[in-house]
Formats: C-alpha cells, structure tokens, sequence
C-alpha cells in the first residue's frame, strides 16, 4: 500500500461477538531494524515481503488508528508500537498517529501510547514527543555491558551497549516514563540478581519484563540458526517459523530460565516489592485470584495479533507466518478478523491441546502451559506438546508459592503486598549464615541473598557517564501497560 491518504472502505457491520478489547502490536517498520541482534528471530521475516520497503504508509496508518478505536468498547484503548525498529519510521510518523488519535477517538475513549524501542536513536526531540504525549517507552537491555553486548550487536558485530546508555540519558533528561525489556539468554541465565540489580541501582529502572529466548530450529536448520536471523552476503536466507524440536546456543536453558526468576524474585522480595515491579511477579500474584493478565500464562490467547507495515493481521506476534495471517485490514476489519473462526480456534487451542502432564500438574492454574510456541518437546509420559520451559516455570511457580499466598493474605486484609517484606526479614533473622540460601542456588544464605552488597562479576555495571541514580521510589502513577507487552508477552524488538 503505498497512496498517501486512506481509501474510504465500506465495512459489514462489525460482529458482536468480538472481544471488547484486544491489544494489537503495530509493526510500522516491520521487521526492518538499526542492528542485529543475533537471537532476533523476526529480522528474518523481511523474507515475507522480499520486494517491498518495510514502510507504513499514512493510508494505512490512518485505518489501523481508525479501526483500533472503533473496535473498541472499553475507555482505555493501547496503541502499542513495536518492530523490527519503530524510531526508523521518524518522528513525523508518530506526530500523524498522534493526530489520527484525536480524530478518531470517541468521547470518553482515553488512549495510552506505548513504544518499544532499542534505544540507539532517542534524542532530546524524540523524548520530548514522548513526554508531551505521555508515551510509554520500553527500553531493550540485556543487563550490564558484558552480557547485553554478547548478543545485542550492530550490523557489524560490535556492541550497543554504549548507544542504548546514550539513549537512556534522553528517557532520564525529559522525565519521560520507561521500563525495561530483558531477554534471558544462555549469556545473561546465571546472572538474574546482578542483572535486576543494574536495572533497579543503575538504570532507575521501576518495571522490568523478563522474556526467554527459545529460538526454534530443525536438524537441517540447525546449523544456519546459530548464526542469527538477518540477512548475510553468502549465506542462505532462513524464515524463522514456530517448527524444529531443536534449539540454538542462544537459548536459555529450561530449567536456567526458572532459576534466573527465582534469583531475582529472591532479591525482590526482600526490598523492592510495592517499589519495583516485575512483570511475571505482578502477574502471579493477580493469577492467585483468577485473573490472567498475560497472555501466556492465560488458559487461551488469541487477542493479541500482530499488524505488518502493509496492513496484514497475524494471528500472533510469534506466529507471523503464511498460515497464521488473517487477512490485511484494507479488505476485512481488524475487529472481524480477531473475531473470526480462525483466530478463535487459535487462543482456544491453546487450552484443548495441553498435555496429561499439564493437565495434572499443580501450578497448572498459573501457568497453564505457558506460550504455545514453546510446546515442542515431550512431557514426562513421552506425549509431544510440552513446553521446553516447563522444569523452570514450575520451579518458578512452586517455589514463590509461600510468598505469593502471604501477599494475597495481605491484600485480602486491605494491607500493601509490601508487608511481606518484614515477613521474609523475620525468616532471614532466624536463619544461620552458613544454612542453604533459600533460592536454592546450593550456596550458604551469607554468601547469596544474605549478602547485602554482593559484587558484580562485571566491569561493565555503571553506565559511565550516566546521569547521577535516583532514589527508588513508589511510581507516580498506576502502571498503564507494558509497553513490551500489555498482557501479551511479546518480545518484539528485541
């Protein structure tokens, strides 16, 4: 599409039985981005659109916006916007959404911006548009320089680390709301306390996101997949798709991921619960009384799809692919396509396809076999579909179980979560140094959580010329959505 003003399309009437709200992830630039990432599975989907130039055009810009909001029937209504790189797009393109926005949004309709972004191009421009329209931006980074510089590199295989500062400094000058998106990988897996400790000390950061690298590939494919997903002169153009019982070295490991959450959530619990929010600690804990906020930790999915440059619907962020596009919204309506029979069966397949294993397990109704893409390997009783990260989610979930509970004791009362915090340093007052620490890494508690001031195994923690840290504080306002996510646990952008 590339006409300059929207084509005035006549639509059905909308169907009734669409979801009141569905959080779309808005790809202006598609898969094209500033650096290469080598764990970045969706660069490879420029494959999809091989002769085109990754560029939203404004006729689709204004039907997505007008769409978006006509679809909705709840107030609050998300724009998230994603990528490959969504700041190549420049600024007159988000300055248009913004206007498109006001036109199109009904009375009593409030809209949040979301942006995820790698950050190598924010300036002060891009952050005082940010500030002045209340954006809120994800911000990817891996941990401190060593581990986020491992896989997190420019077309020429050198580190960003230092353009990801620089564009932090911007975020930290105008004041403009951010979290942060960090992939565990098999780089950063051993490292979960120092990690969120960067974050919380270094960065400022008050939401985090965790997300696990599972990257996908089969005995032929293997080999190609361990090299990255981008284009290279020479070497053989792969599309990633959700197939393959294999995974490459980037992956972290199954157990590794449950372990990396337990070091933090350790760390977590014991200073920073009411101050820093952690996305799957959130979500867990809302989990305990029925509700679901993410989707891969939901019982079904299915209303968060993915919109290319050009107007095509994916069912999913992770599964843009041939057979899961639904259809383009300059012929069909978004809201008909989420509402459609095939996205249905899509979220719903996530429940009726769950394992024995899954079905009787424990902590089934707050993991509820996590993310569909990551159902490739076999359960314990030998029967195909069950998650590789199964061995960390259930350590994971069984073991803040304790913790989770006294939190939901607490707020039943009509007491802050917070209070667990005296809770935890009651049980550390009884507990002799040298005991095991209680997050299970094998060490005497004094030489793990019980170490107050551990030192960081990398040079790399501070950010050089960063701007003096602040305090940790409560945030000045309620949590509006992750911008990496809102409820989908997307790892776009990467």
């Amino acid at each position: 599409m590339t006409d300059s003003v929207e084509t005035t399309v006549t639509f059905p009437p909308l169907p009734k039985n669409g979801p009141p709200a569905f959080h779309l992830l808005a790809k202006p630039s598609g898969a094209t981005c500033n650096i290469d990432c080598t764990y970045c599975f969706f660069l490879s989907k420029e494959a999809l659109y091989p002769n085109e130039k990754s560029r939203m055009s404004a006729a689709t810009l204004e039907a997505y916006i007008r769409q978006l909001l006509e679809a909705h029937r709840t107030p609050q209504v998300t724009v998230a916007w994603q990528g490959g790189e969504p700041t190549l797009m420049k600024l007159d393109f988000f300055k248009h959404a913004v206007e498109l926005v006001e036109k199109y949004r009904r009375p009593g309709q409030t809209v949040q911006h979301t942006f995820q972004t790698n950050g190598l191009l924010l300036d002060d421009a891009w952050c005082a548009f940010f500030k002045e329209h209340n954006f809120l931006v994800g911000l990817s980074v891996d941990g401190p320089r060593e581990l986020h510089d491992t896989y997190r590199v420019d077309r020429r295989g050198q580190g960003t680390f230092d353009l990801v500062m620089r564009g932090w400094q911007a975020l930290r000058r105008h004041a403009v709301e951010f979290n942060i998106l960090c992939t565990v990988n098999a780089a950063n897996q051993n490292h979960g306390r120092t990690v969120y400790r960067f974050f919380r000390d270094e960065l400022g950061a008050n939401w985090v996101q965790f997300i696990p690298i599972v990257e996908r590939a089969t005995a032929e494919t293997i080999d190609i997949a361990n090299q990255g997903w981008s284009e290279q002169p020479g070497r053989q153009r792969l599309l990633y798709t959700q197939t393959g019982n294999l995974v490459t070295e980037r992956t972290v490991g199954g157990k590794q991921y449950g372990r990396f959450l337990i070091d933090v959530f350790e760390e977590w619990v014991r200073h920073d619960v009411g101050r820093v929010f952690v996305q799957l600690f959130d979500v867990t804990l809302a989990a305990y009384f029925g509700r679901h906020q993410l989707c891969i930790h939901a019982p079904t999915c299915g209303y968060g799809p993915a919109l290319e440059y050009n107007g095509d619907l994916y069912a999913c962020d992770h599964f843009v692919e041939p057979r899961y596009k639904l259809g383009n919204i300059h012929e069909t309506h978004m809201l008909t396509l989420v509402a459609s029979p095939e996205q249905r069966k899509f979220g719903q397949d996530k429940r009726d396809t769950l394992t024995a294993q899954c079905q009787r397990c424990e902590v089934r109704p707050l993991c509820n076999g996590g993310c569909p893409k990551d159902r490739f390997v076999l359960s314990r009783d030998g029967e195909p579909g069950q998650n590789y990260l199964c061995a960390g989610l259930e350590l994971f979930f069984t073991h803040t179980r304790p913790v989770m509970q006294a939190m939901g004791r607490l707020l039943q009362q009509g007491r802050a979560p917070a209070g667990v915090m005296a809770m935890v340093a009651a049980e550390d007052a009884r507990r002799k140094p040298s005991q095991p620490c209680p997050c299970g890494s094998g060490r005497k508690f004094r030489a793990c959580h019980g170490n107050k001031s551990p030192r960081s195994p990398f040079s790399g923690v501070n950010p050089g010329t960063a701007v003096p840290r602040r305090k940790r504080r409560a945030p000045a306002r309620p949590r509006p959505g992750s911008p990496a996510s809102s409820g989908t646990g997307h790892e776009t952008s990467e």
